[in-house]
């Protein structure tokens, strides 16, 4: 067959070429000048990524006529045998069929024979992970200590399955996934050398696509070229290649950002219809929204989010009224989501629940921004008491009219008024009557015009009692609240006030709910004794057997110690 495909057309021959691996190029061309050139190299990396070319121009380079030298020369007998593949100085070798402790017995015997017109005699192995645990053991001692006319060189994608013995005995260089921008321009300066026309959006689908690998991508470019003919256009690649483009992932994305849940239900059944894999779907939506929550908040995006300048600007406007603890929360539940989707027999109804989830998600306040509005909150209160106290739902009363600056006569209560408080504690000692709501409310509002941090913990307290000399409070909040009001300086604090709004020495008592409750389950238990004590008294037992009586109910008599 005449025809060659564009990764073997179009295959580096010199390190300048090498397309986004300069840290392996820049390393092999300074040891090739300063002669300290390893006798094994390893390559390593994601599949088409260079590593078998890097290996045939390093095969050039040493056994040029030129050289050793860092740029061959393509002209001389070695070079142009390398090139076609027809070197008899240089073995390629495939790992996965050639694994076998024989064969590789094979290769250590013959690497003791010098090279027939070249100066090295080179090994490249490919895929050298497959080699079985014999094989690698038979060639430890020729890899540690091999002839100076030989020089191995193994390419692998899976280096942890190669033994560390063969590790520690080479020299390792990893390759990187090439750029989308690279992949991009080369593709684009091939297309212009075919004579092929296309957008650059269809050469960055492409590229996208690839993943990564320079192969990959000219072989779907090569695709695209056979079915289109001299010109493709976007919607000739999107058909093709069969995937989603990425106008329909924004167009997604804003809807569930807006809340448009019947564009979103609109945009899946399009997808559905035309055959996409939904899987594949969810994930380029994990990815969109993972580089949304990027975009949002790092600075430099470039490096962050491998994708064209103007979808990331597309991204900027888009995220612009967004919050970024929104787009985090969108982005875990997606995340969260995917097993659902991935194992669903039913997969477009687990993506629509999906969405569900999504579209229901509301906006979630940061924790500095909550913690912003209580401190503003606080300083407000501090600030503006008597602001407060008409709001409509403020618990706290206007200040008594007591609170001035001229001193008043303590009033003694007399034995008239001592009876009547008995009979109606609620009332004030200045004979008005008020609630213990209206009383407490007026305590609430001295203490907050000083302590302002108290009378937040007081929000959650009730007056429960008020005596003539006593009053009882109730704390209804949690144990931090308990424990801050029970503080020697908080309740000196409360007891000098009730002093003040009372006009006398008041006793104070704090207690819990769930001690409140305790005394009302001990008084039932209490009367549930005497209740079965009376049941099981003689006399009683003796009435109803006389009588042949049936007892109907149970009174508990209350000794009056008035």
């Amino acid at each position: 067959m005449s025809y060659l495909v564009l990764a073997r057309k179009y295959r580096p021959q010199n390190f300048d070429t090498v397309i986004d691996q300069d840290h392996v190029t820049r390393t092999l061309s300074n040891a090739i000048a300063a002669d300290r050139m390893a006798h094994a190299i390893l390559f390593t990396g994601p599949r088409g990524t260079g590593k078998t070319t890097v290996a045939r121009i390093l095969a050039k380079s040493m056994n040029c006529a030129e050289g050793p030298t860092p740029r061959p020369c393509d002209v001389c007998q070695s070079c142009r045998e390398i090139t076609t593949g027809r070197a008899v100085d240089v073995f390629e070798i495939d790992g996965a069929s050639n694994n076998s402790v024989d064969q590789v017995r094979e290769l250590r015997d013959n690497v003791k024979y010098m090279p027939a017109h070249s100066l090295y005699k080179i090994y490249i192995i490919d895929e050298v992970h497959m080699l079985s645990t014999p094989a690698f053991n038979a060639l430890l001692k020729t890899l540690e200590e091999p002839p100076s006319h030989v020089l191995f060189v193994f390419a692998t994608t899976e280096p942890h399955k190669i033994p560390v013995t063969i590790l520690s005995r080479c020299q390792r260089h990893d390759f990187k996934r090439i750029g989308l921008e690279s992949i991009t321009t080369h593709m684009h300066e091939l297309c212009r050398l075919e004579g092929f026309e296309t957008t650059d959006e269809s050469l960055t689908l492409i590229a996208r696509e690839a993943g990564g690998s320079m192969r990959d991508a000219l072989s779907l470019l090569d695709q695209v070229m056979a079915c289109s003919g001299a010109a493709a256009t976007d919607k000739d690649v999107v058909e093709l290649l069969g995937v989603i483009d990425r106008e329909t992932i924004f167009n997604f994305s804003g809807a569930i950002l807006d809340g448009d849940s019947r564009t979103v239900l609109q945009i899946l059944d399009e997808v559905h219809d035309r055959g996409h894999d939904l899987k594949r779907f969810y994930f380029d939506l994990v990815q969109h929204f993972r580089n949304l929550v990027v975009v949002k908040m790092s600075r430099q995006t470039d490096r962050l989010v491998d994708l064209p300048a103007h979808e990331i600007q597309h991204m900027h406007d888009q995220v612009a009224l967004v919050s970024a603890a929104h787009l985090n929360q969108l982005f875990d539940l997606l995340f969260r989501e995917e097993p659902a989707v991935k194992f669903s027999s039913q997969t477009k109804i687990a993506l629509e629940m999906a969405c569900f989830r999504l579209l229901q998600a509301k906006p979630a306040l940061s924790i500095e921004t909550l913690i912003d509005n209580l401190d503003a909150l606080r300083k407000e209160l501090a600030e503006k008491p008597e602001s407060m106290a008409g709001r409509p739902g403020n618990i706290q009363d206007p200040p008594p009219t007591f609170a001035s600056s001229e001193p008043r006569a303590v009033e003694h209560p007399t034995p008239r008024a001592k009876a009547a408080k008995r009979d109606n504690p609620s009332a004030s000692p200045s004979n008005e009557p008020e609630s213990l709501q209206s009383v407490w409310g007026k305590i609430k509002s001295v203490i907050s015009a000083d302590h302002p941090s108290l009378s937040a913990n007081l929000l959650k307290c009730h007056l429960k009692q008020l005596d003539d000399n006593r009053l009882m409070i109730e704390v209804a909040g949690n144990a931090f609240n308990l424990a801050m009001i029970q503080k020697t300086k908080n309740l000196e604090i409360i007891r000098r006030v009730c002093n003040d709004v009372f006009g006398k020495i008041m006793e104070l008592e704090v207690r819990t709910v769930s001690e409140s409750q305790g005394d009302t389950v001990k008084k039932k238990n209490e009367d549930n004794q005497l209740k079965s004590e009376a049941l099981s008294h003689p006399l009683v037992a003796e009435a109803l057997d006389i009588f042949d009586g049936k007892l109907m109910d149970v009174r508990i008599l209350k000794e009056d110690n008035s």
